[in-house]
């Protein structure tokens, strides 16, 4: 392609290439100087037109993540307990021959799937392991969603009639913003994509917008906004019901544009009557006065959005949490409007007919054998996966499969997950490193790097703050086969055909759907199109590359195979390497609902049906013992990038936060050695005495614990600290979503 023609050119000088950055949500762009094959810098693309040269300082490390000799490049084997290189024959013989014969005895249940977070970070993992699961046929499937964010699907899908409608706040036109359990000053914002979200939350105050963050530490975001309100953990919930309430007492409620498109708003408000300030404000520790002011100046703002993320998801009360967050934007008029709560529009998504509605969600479609959890989305709460393996009977779990997901640190109750993938009879893990969660496993197969594969993000530009596309080409070229190859491979060879089955055969298959829904789409660009001639038409080097092709070009902006000459196409992409933006995002309703009635459903009875318990909880007394919350490091991303000295190196960051007045109690200085303790686990780490704790709250961050036998990453080793998810207790779950609880868990703490 045009980027390696100029790369063999220019092999002895710098090169610029530019490459949306793949490690989080943001999308920012890249510009990297490529010389003799290494990369010899990276900095912000300054043109980019979503990021404008923003960039964190974990996308700077790229170059370490390629070149890091600690990544595999060639497949593992496990040999009397060690692992040691493999041909890629070996490693598909030895999957084709064990996994097949467990499901052949066993059943295809028998077999696990979990799903790491990077999978929607790349175009395989959004739609080449599709076709595997299928192959398979398990009901087993575990993913990270439900230790982050299934309450924003369940609550969605509920609403909306499709779980992956998440409405994003317009940062760029809103006046007021009320942000619970997010940092993005550090994160940078999730399932709400947009780069350099510091800059755009600065822009708001600096039009004379207003900002209030409501969380029990005073973190960064807290520090930069206008008011920051501490609330006991897990408490969100109660605030954001008690906060409609007072509008809709007020007589305040305007639902604008979207009145015409709701059913149960009534319904809704009835539910919440009981939710007055003074029946909540002992449980959230925010006085009523306050929660009346809160709610009475996001209903007078003229564009107004609420946003709510990880802290108000990963508790007990997540999904009635998610609701009630929707719930606000659209008794404010701020739901589908500029400056309020919108939806994204991907370019590779085809637009909805104008009338809306569709099938509709429904959960609890089968559940757990074990503990009776209901399925959402397709899979089950990860919480329950180890009782799964452990607990005989037909459809016990015997093989595992992981793809890009470090389950024993992300987890509830990781030393039971742990012993639990130590009975295991087969475990095959796709990943490019030997790590806590991988050591187990009898079959690893490696990844490219991500600068060895070209790059499209499917999955976040259906929820990012413009209508931007991007499309990045490979940098470098690899022996290795790509990861679409590799999952197609596994699915070929579960299907019975084989190891040696061209991989192609799923890219081709994968093409003919897209294709074929949209031909089959009479609103669509293409519609009643042939497709052997859409197919002869479309380009691309690669599987992946060919599907990004035919999405852009049967899209909102593409060119309908000729159909509009000067519409998106994949080389239209290549030609503008950083970025096209087709502007702001404009309202879509009814078009993009998909329940059954055409109309937003405002009273699901799933939800409903949980505030009568929400409620009564409200009116039990808060207990005196601490409660522990996580949180994020601007250098870290979960548990995969702490094997770059860069980012690990300095202060130490694996720390226990606790305020001084809890830690006077304990006789703890900073410095000091805690221990922790919960229901069902215990970690001692460093202390660290700070006044941005909420007094009855300590803090520590997730994603840590890599002294781990067996692994082989050399720097991660020299700074584990310790893994949080050993106190989260698999137990306690979201009712209605299955997400696991993170946040708000009853801790002790003393001295070491």
């Amino acid at each position: 392609m045009r980027w390696a023609a100029m790369w063999s050119r220019d092999a002895m000088a710098a090169t610029v290439h530019f490459h949306t950055c793949p490690l989080c949500e943001a999308t920012c762009g890249l510009e990297i100087a490529v010389a003799d094959g290494r990369i010899q810098r990276i900095r912000g693309d300054q043109e980019d037109v979503f990021s404008k040269g923003f960039i964190c300082p974990k996308g700077s490390t790229l170059k370490q993540l390629h070149e890091d000799p600690d990544r595999l490049r060639a497949p593992q084997l496990r040999r009397d307990g060690v692992h040691v290189d493999a041909t890629w024959a070996e490693a598909f013989g030895e999957i084709d021959t064990r996994l097949r014969g467990i499901i052949a005895e066993h059943g295809p249940n028998s077999v696990g799937v979990y799903l790491g977070n990077p999978n929607v970070h790349h175009l395989a993992g959004v739609f080449w392991i599709r076709p595997l699961l299928r192959a398979i046929g398990t009901r087993n499937i575990f993913t990270a969603s439900t230790v982050d964010q299934m309450p924003r699907h369940v609550s969605s899908g509920l609403m909306y009639g499709n779980p992956n409608l998440f409405a994003v706040p317009d940062l760029d036109r809103t006046d007021h913003l009320l942000i619970l359990g997010a940092n993005p000053y550090v994160s940078n914002g999730s399932l709400a994509t947009a780069p350099d979200w510091p800059g755009r939350l600065d822009a708001i105050r600096a039009r004379g917008g207003r900002i209030v963050v409501v969380d029990p530490r005073r973190t960064r975001t807290a520090e930069a906004a206008d008011e920051h309100l501490p609330i006991r953990p897990g408490t969100d919930a109660l605030l954001l019901c008690a906060m409609a309430n007072v509008i809709a007492a007020d007589g305040t409620v305007d639902t604008g544009d979207v009145g015409g498109h709701l059913n149960g708003l009534d319904d809704a408000l009835a539910a919440v009557a009981g939710f007055t300030p003074e029946a909540v404000e002992g449980a959230t520790g925010i006085d009523a006065a306050t929660i009346r002011r809160l709610a009475r100046e996001l209903a007078a703002a003229d564009r107004a959005a609420v946003y709510g993320r990880v802290g108000v998801h990963t508790v007990p009360s997540g999904t009635v949490a998610s609701w009630a967050t929707d719930l606000l934007n659209v008794i404010t008029g701020n739901l589908d409007r500029p400056g309020g709560a919108m939806w994204g529009q991907g370019a590779h998504a085809r637009r909805a007919p104008a009338t809306g509605g569709g099938r509709g969600y429904r959960i609890g479609r089968w559940t757990s054998r074990v503990s009776g959890f209901a399925e959402v989305n397709g899979e089950l709460p990860v919480a329950a996966l180890a009782e799964e393996i452990e607990t005989d009977g037909p459809d016990r779990i015997r093989a595992m499969i992981t793809i890009g997901g470090n389950p024993i640190l992300s987890t509830p109750h990781s030393d039971r997950l742990d012993a639990a993938f130590d009975t295991l009879d087969l475990m095959v893990s796709i990943d490019p490193y030997v790590n806590e969660t991988t050591r187990h496993a009898d079959v690893i197969l490696p990844v490219p790097s991500a600068l060895e594969r070209s790059h499209y993000d499917a999955a976040f530009y259906n929820q990012a703050l413009r209508r931007v596309a991007n499309y990045s080409p490979a940098l470098f070229s690899t022996d290795q086969p790509s990861e679409s190859d590799i999952l197609a491979t596994l699915a070929l060879i579960l299907r019975g055909e084989g190891a040696d089955a061209d991989p192609s055969i799923i890219g081709g298959e994968l093409l003919d759907e897209v294709l074929a829904h949209a031909i089959g789409d009479p609103n669509g660009n293409v519609g009643g199109r042939d497709i052997d001639e859409l197919r002869g038409a479309v380009t691309g080097d690669t599987g992946p590359d060919r599907l990004v092709d035919a999405l852009v070009r049967t899209g909102p902006f593409g060119d309908g195979f000729g159909a509009d000459p000067e519409g998106l196409t994949l080389q239209r992409l290549i030609d503008h390497p950083h970025g096209i933006d087709f502007g702001p995002l404009e309202p879509q309703l009814p078009g993009i609902l998909r329940t059954p009635s055409g109309r937003i459903e405002l009273a699901p009875v799933e939800i409903v049906s949980a505030l009568p318990a929400l409620l009564a909880s409200a009116q039990v007394a808060p207990s005196n013992g601490l409660r522990l919350i996580g949180r994020r490091d601007l250098r870290s991303n979960n548990s995969w990038m702490h094997n770059v000295n860069v980012l690990v190196k300095g202060k130490e960051r694996c720390t226990l936060l606790i305020s001084s007045a809890d830690a006077a109690a304990r006789e703890l200085s900073t410095g000091d050695t805690a221990v922790v303790e919960s229901r069902v686990g215990r970690v001692e780490a460093p202390v660290e005495v700070t006044d941005e704790m909420m007094a009855g709250v300590v803090c520590l961050p997730h994603g840590w614990g890599h002294a781990a036998p067996g692994t082989r990453l050399s720097i991660a080793r020299q700074r584990p600290g310790v893994n949080s998810n050993v106190l989260t207790d698999g137990a306690v779950l979201d009712p209605i979503s299955g997400n696991a609880t993170l946040n708000g868990i009853p801790v002790t703490v003393g001295r070491a």
